[in-house]
C-alpha cells in the first residue's frame, strides 16, 4: 500500500507498524526511500499527487483543511485522523490500523493517578503560548498526575509568565518542541515555577511512541 503521511507522529507510527509511507514532511522521522513532500502546513500537493498515494493521512489539528480538499480535488484518497486526548487516540489509531491492514489493539493504560502537582507547559515563546485543553499532550500529564493549570484556557491559551505564575502551578514544564526550550531558558521561565526540561516528542507524538512516551515523562516531567 502507497501511502503519505503528513503527520510526524503518523509517519513513526506506521514505520513501527511495518508500513513505511512513500512520502512525509520535512518534520517526520526520516524514512529511507521516502520523498519529503513539504511541511505540514504547506505540503506540495503535486508532488504528493505525483507519488500514486493509495492513501493521504493527515490531523486535523496538524494539517489544513485546504491542503486536504486539494488532495481531494485531484482524486487522491486522504483519511484526517482527530486526536485531543488519549480515549481519542485510540479511536485514531484503530482508524488508521483497519485503513492500512495493520492489526492493533489498544494497549491496556495504566489506572490514571489521583492529581498530586499542579503543572504549566509553555510551548512558544515571544508571544508566550502554553499548553491548554483539550489536547494530547495536558491528557498524558492527566494521566501521570501532573494538572494542568490552563487547562481551561483553551487549547493554545497566550499569557504572560505573570499570568501564569499567578495561578499557583507547582512546576512548570518546558519542552524541546515546538520551541526549542533548553538549559538557556531555565532563569526567565523560573518566575513562573521551577521548571523542568522535558523531551517535546514525548509530550506531543502520539501513537507507536506512546506507553514509552509516557514511562520517560513519568520518570522526567516530575
Amino acid at each position: 500500500m502507497r501511502l503519505v503521511s503528513l503527520v510526524p507522529s503518523v509517519t513513526e507510527t506506521l514505520v513501527a507498524w511495518g508500513r513505511p509511507p512513500v512520502g512525509i514532511t520535512r518534520f517526520c522521522p526520516p524514512v529511507a526511500g521516502a520523498a519529503v513532500v513539504g511541511g505540514t502546513k504547506d505540503p506540495d500537493v503535486a508532488a504528493i499527487a505525483a507519488l500514486a498515494p493509495d492513501l493521504v493521512v493527515l490531523d486535523e489539528e496538524e494539517n489544513r483543511a485546504p491542503d486536504a480538499a486539494a488532495l481531494a480535488a485531484r482524486g487522491v484518497a486522504t483519511l484526517a485522523l482527530a486526536v485531543r486526548d488519549l480515549d481519542s487516540l485510540d479511536r485514531a489509531l484503530d482508524t488508521l490500523a483497519r485503513a492500512v491492514g495493520v492489526a492493533w489493539v489498544a494497549p491496556a493504560r495504566p489506572a490514571p493517578t489521583r492529581p498530586t502537582r499542579r503543572v504549566a507547559v509553555v510551548i512558544w515563546r515571544r508571544p508566550f503560548v502554553f499548553l491548554g485543553a483539550p489536547t494530547y499532550a495536558t491528557s498524558l500529564l492527566g494521566e501521570l498526575g501532573l494538572a494542568n493549570v490552563l487547562a481551561g484556557a483553551g487549547p493554545y491559551p497566550r499569557r504572560d509568565l505573570a499570568a501564569v505564575a499567578a495561578r499557583g502551578p507547582d512546576l512548570l514544564l518546558a519542552p524541546s518542541e515546538p520551541y526549542p526550550f533548553g538549559p538557556r531558558h531555565v532563569a526567565e521561565l523560573s518566575v513562573v515555577a521551577p521548571v523542568r526540561l522535558v523531551e517535546g516528542r514525548d509530550l506531543f507524538w502520539w501513537g507507536a511512541r506512546t506507553p514509552a512516551a509516557r514511562a520517560r515523562l513519568a520518570a522526567t516531567a516530575w
